[in-house]
């Protein structure tokens, strides 16, 4: 990426661990597979809007509050 480049970062994790589900729950719950969720989580994979907006209303929070651009650190780009 280019410096000063945004990247998406988000809170599927932590919102999912504190109302106590699997991966495999939510991910049946959107009907998703469970590696979507695990790539989501990583931020490997940023999902479409519509997924985002499902993963959203599961946790009952706001597209904003479960994603959102972060810069990225120099190390995250591969410099040091």
């Amino acid at each position: 990426m280019r410096p000063g480049s945004l990247s998406v970062r988000n809170r599927v994790r932590e919102l999912r661990i504190g109302r106590g589900m699997t991966q495999e729950e939510i991910a049946e719950r959107l009907g998703v597979s469970r590696q979507t969720i695990i790539s989501i989580e990583l931020g490997r994979y940023n999902p479409s809007i519509v997924l985002a907006y499902k993963l959203a209303r599961a946790f009952d929070q706001s597209i904003e509050d479960v994603f959102f651009y972060e810069p990225e650190t120099d190390t995250e780009k591969g410099h040091e």
